[in-house]
């Protein structure tokens, strides 16, 4: 094969950057492969051979002279690949080929020292005989599967065909767009045969190894994972950038300050991944005025607001785990706070900035509810209440809170004090003390006396309780209580018996004092419909003096909804029992608005031991209000006579029975309301009314 003298040729290491722009940058390579043509031309012109002679007019669009004499084909190509600066995003893999055809010796140019170029339409043709390609020393390539990329890769250049400049040019970039080439060069060649175009390629290196350099965070599985198909095979960078923007998109799923900024491919097959993680240089906070905006002195402690991020100094900045910080500051309930990343003086480094307004912290606040424990008329179970609290003590996030519930039966009166993270502490241990005196119904349990009138339970508490995450979605709580309780009658005189001589303390005492260690492990699931929830408390008395109460007490709840449809299945089971020395006040209730619905409040049995099951369907009909089939069952385990004095069997519970109906729901500003009409299995109607779920 006879070439054109004077060709030369360079090769470096391929470097990548990347770029901005979606698509290949092919700059510089137009008015060059019209160079090839008219360098063609002029040869032609002088050997006459195979070609027609190339009008005055056509030299001229081409801006360049024609000579007389018979001048070699120089030819230089090389892959220039050009990036800008990149913002952090997910962006392809860019690189661009230039293809420079010059002629050294040539001083000639147009005017303004720019090329004129010819359009893509009326340009001269060349015709020619064999397309060939070949490796840069223009030889055969060893790889035939690369070789047949090449020519697969031409869509204008082949054998008895007449080619312009522009249809070259698009060839030459159709062959680097493969991915296999770094660098294409086209070539005429005399033959016998008239022209040989010959495509001077160089492969790509094949892949040996991986250097990744930056990626603290990036899983090295998920590396070798990308690039194990490719290993041992050529380089096809359409592929690499596959693998880069796959990259890129590992960082941008998980909300991560990061990407691949640039890519060397060294002699022997090295491949070096440049990676810019950004990482959390500093967090300030900025508090500002609810009205002006303007910067302002905070009464919440810095310290308190930032112990509730995740995010760290000196880890790559999360923009998901920052959502889940704001969150989490906002769920405090005592400011509303943004978080902005700004770039730090050190590269590759973000500072946080936290924008804080306060809310106020203190309020009173006043209300009305009904008690679920009340057996006669709803009027009797009215009752208000009135409360103060402080949601930011000492600027620490802790709360004070001061309330009183007072109503015909029921009362409560309750200071509690909770520091919902106990400095120092790591696990995000909270602590809540509480004081308490409380009168409830004793209906539930022992009925009216025989006149009628109502007894209740009177308790006096006071205790502390520590609570902590114990896992995501499950939270403990272990706590320790001193209770003294008694019954009394409407005039507050003290009970020991009940009209039907059944016991009221375990004690036979006015009162019984008991020392009560709680343990308790909730799982509070989202509250959506599909969720689930399982809730299990234990309580044992301690006898620490001889006439303390010793017995132990076990409760668990769990439930769980299911979609069907437009409408939602809730399933709810709940069970509990005791054992040891225990007042028969504090005996299972079964019956009522939150047990078994048809029923009175506790009229269905009471024991030791209980188990209760409900299944309710709920469909939207319209805005809030939803309607609900429900259908409830409760038993007491026969355990009901082995409760002190045997209250249930006194008054002829039945221990066991079910309830089912129809019921009306709407969300409220003031919670959720429910209107429920409920039969029994003994032919017995009841009308219930609640707030809240039932539980």
């Amino acid at each position: 094969m006879r070439q054109n003298d004077g060709v030369s040729f360079t090769s470096s290491p391929l470097k990548i950057p990347l770029s901005q722009t979606p698509a290949f940058q092919l700059t510089g390579t137009r008015h060059l492969a019209f160079q090839l043509i008219d360098s063609l031309r002029n040869r032609f012109n002088n050997v006459k051979h195979h070609l027609t002679q190339f009008n005055v007019s056509a030299q001229s669009e081409l801006g360049v002279r024609s000579s007389t004499r018979r001048s070699p084909l120089l030819c230089f190509a090389s892959v220039s690949l050009a990036a800008e600066k990149q913002s952090i995003g997910r962006s392809p893999l860019l690189y661009s080929a230039s293809l420079s055809l010059t002629q050294p010796d040539s001083t000639e140019s147009t005017q303004d020292g720019h090329l004129a170029t010819a359009g893509r339409y009326g340009e001269d043709r060349v015709l020619v005989g064999e397309v060939l390609v070949r490796n840069k020393d223009g030889d055969e390539l060893e790889r035939k599967d690369l070789e047949m990329e090449a020519l697969n890769a031409l869509k204008a250049c082949g054998a008895n065909s007449a080619l312009t400049a522009w249809e070259i040019q698009e060839d030459v970039d159709r062959i680097i767009d493969s991915g296999y080439f770094s660098s294409c060069t086209p070539v005429a060649v005399d033959s016998r045969d008239g022209i040989r175009l010959v495509f001077q390629v160089e492969p790509n290196q094949e892949l040996r190894g991986l250097v990744c350099e930056g990626a603290n965070v990036l899983p090295s599985k998920f590396l070798e994972n990308a690039f194990r198909d490719g290993h041992g095979k050529v380089v096809n960078l359409k592929r690499l950038d596959q693998v880069i923007s796959s990259i890129n998109g590992w960082y941008m799923d998980r909300g991560l300050l990061g990407l691949v900024y640039g890519v060397d491919i060294f002699s022997g097959g090295i491949i070096r991944l440049k990676v810019a993680e950004s990482e959390v240089n500093d967090i300030s906070v900025h508090f500002l005025d609810r009205k002006t905006g303007e910067p302002t002195k905070g009464k919440t402690k810095p310290a308190t607001i930032l112990r509730q991020l995740t995010t760290k100094k000196g880890q790559v900045y999360s923009r998901l785990q920052g959502k889940r910080d704001v969150d989490a500051i906002s769920a405090m309930g005592l400011m509303d706070v943004s978080i902005l990343p700004q770039s730090a003086g050190d590269a590759g480094k973000v500072d946080l900035i936290m924008n804080v307004v306060e809310r106020p912290s203190g309020r009173f606040s006043a209300g009305a509810g009904i008690s679920s424990g009340i057996t006669s008329d709803l009027l009797s179970g009215l009752f208000g209440s009135f409360a103060y609290s402080e949601r930011n003590l000492f600027g620490k996030n802790q709360k004070l809170n001061v309330s009183l519930e007072r109503g015909q039966i029921d009362s409560t009166f309750r200071i509690n004090y909770t520091d919902p993270w106990i400095e120092g502490n790591d696990k995000q241990t909270s602590r809540t003390i509480t004081v308490q005196n409380s009168r409830s119904s004793g209906t539930l349990v022992h009925g009216n006396q025989h006149d009628n009138s109502s007894l209740s339970i009177g308790h006096v508490t006071a205790g502390v309780e520590f609570s902590r995450p114990l896992r995501p979605k499950w939270s403990g709580t272990a706590g320790l209580f001193f209770q003294r309780s008694g019954a009394h009658d409407e005039k507050r005189n003290p009970l020991i018996k009940d009209f039907y001589g059944s016991p009221l303390t375990a004690s036979g005492k006015l009162c019984d004092d008991m020392l009560l260690a709680k343990v308790e492990c909730v799982y509070p699931g989202s509250g959506n419909k599909g969720s689930s929830m399982f809730i299990i408390n234990m309580e044992q008395g301690l006898p620490v003096l001889p006439d303390w109460l010793y017995f132990n007490r076990v409760n668990a709840r769990a439930s769980k909804s299911v979609k069907l449809g437009p409408a939602c299945l809730l399933l709810r089971l709940s069970g509990g029992h005791v054992v040891g020395n225990f007042p028969p006040h504090e005996a299972f209730a079964i019956g009522g608005t939150n047990s078994v619905r048809g029923y009175k409040e506790g009229a269905l049995g009471s024991g030791r031991s209980y188990v209760v099951g409900s299944s309710e369907v709920s469909l939207k009909m319209l805005g809030p209000v939803e309607g609900v089939i429900f259908s409830d069952y409760g038993h007491d385990l026969w355990s009901g006579p082995n409760v002190p004095g045997n209250p249930a069997g006194a008054r002829n519970k039945c221990g066991s029975g079910y309830g089912y109906g129809i019921g009306i729901r709407l969300n409220s500003p003031l919670g959720l309301l429910r209107l429920e009409y409920a039969f029994n299995d003994r032919f017995a109607k009841r009308l219930h009314f609640a707030f809240g779920n039932p539980k």
